[in-house]
């Protein structure tokens, strides 16, 4: 088992930003030390019917680290997201910074690289990222140390990226009273995600815990912190010591019963290219639809 260099004692400046269109929060993480950030799963904002990109999301990360005068030297993405788009060239070509992924994205290339009929040109290599992060890899954000945990299940390419007592956790887990993400994309496989859950609930209880998305389940406010600690004890999907038999057979058939994600198409393309919107031959930005592909 990989052991990693958990340190309790650096508590990273986290400030979390809310996507209403899409359920996502971004984060802008901050080294106490020093002036040094990163920024955690942007948004690329999409009006998917008129086929038109925006950027107010991203701006608003970008004029926070600015008015902060931070330097931003990391742009990481927890996953391939099937629920929005990113915005890391954008946030890269303002500010700066290298971005991230788990080294599995060449394994979401190349099964969406045949779903969207891509060509030769297309890389599956994972050359469109700055660095590609296997389990318990590691990098620096100022002197703050960062180590990476691989989560596959939800995707194979899921990273649970730690940062001293903070650990993100992209969609492995969700809010206590929302459970877990599902399994069923290609790729996915709820006896995995319910070990690399096992992985992050690992952690020291009081590991602060953030969410890539929250839906405010029973009609409460939108949060997106909790911790190891609460995670174990009230998770409806896996706290209080379900079995693995157990959330295999639950997330199986609550699987069976979900809709595709609305901007699953558009997502897929751009974001297993680092967020880079794809081109038709004559160089004009150009999504597909794949007629029961997914």
């Amino acid at each position: 088992m990989t052991q990693y260099p958990i340190n309790m004692d650096i508590s990273p400046v986290v400030e979390g930003f809310f996507d209403d269109a899409t359920n996502t929060i971004s984060y802008i993480v901050r080294d106490p030390a020093s002036t040094s950030c990163a920024v955690v799963d942007s948004v690329m904002d999409i009006d998917y019917a008129a086929g038109r990109i925006t950027y107010d999301h991203a701006d608003a990360l970008i004029a926070r680290i600015q008015e902060q005068g931070l330097k931003l030297e990391w742009i990481i993405e927890t996953h391939v997201h099937a629920d929005h788009l990113s915005a890391a060239p954008y946030i890269q070509e303002k500010l700066g910074g290298k971005i991230g992924v788990g080294a599995n994205i060449m394994v979401v290339q190349d099964v969406f690289g045949k779903v969207f009929n891509e060509g030769t040109e297309f890389q599956r290599d994972g050359s469109q990222f700055d660095a590609l992060f296997h389990d318990g890899d590691t990098y620096m954000i100022g002197e703050m140390q960062v180590f990476t945990m691989a989560t596959p299940g939800h995707t194979p390419a899921c990273m649970v990226h730690v940062m001293g007592d903070a650990a993100f956790v992209g969609d492995t887990l969700f809010m206590p009273d929302g459970g877990s993400a599902r399994a069923d994309f290609p790729g996915g496989d709820a006896g995995e995600l319910y070990d690399s859950i096992q992985k992050v609930l690992a952690l020291p209880d009081e590991t602060r815990l953030f969410m890539c998305h929250d839906y405010g389940p029973n009609g409460r406010d939108i949060a997106w912190e909790t911790t190891v600690a609460e995670e174990k004890a009230h998770n409806i999907h896996v706290g209080g010591g379900k079995t693995r038999e157990d959330f295999i057979k639950f997330r199986t058939e609550r699987d069976a019963q979900l809709d595709m994600p609305k901007l699953i198409i558009p997502s897929l393309q751009v974001n297993m290219r680092a967020g880079e919107i794809p081109k038709d031959a004559d160089g004009n930005p150009m999504l597909k639809v794949p007629v029961n592909g997914l």
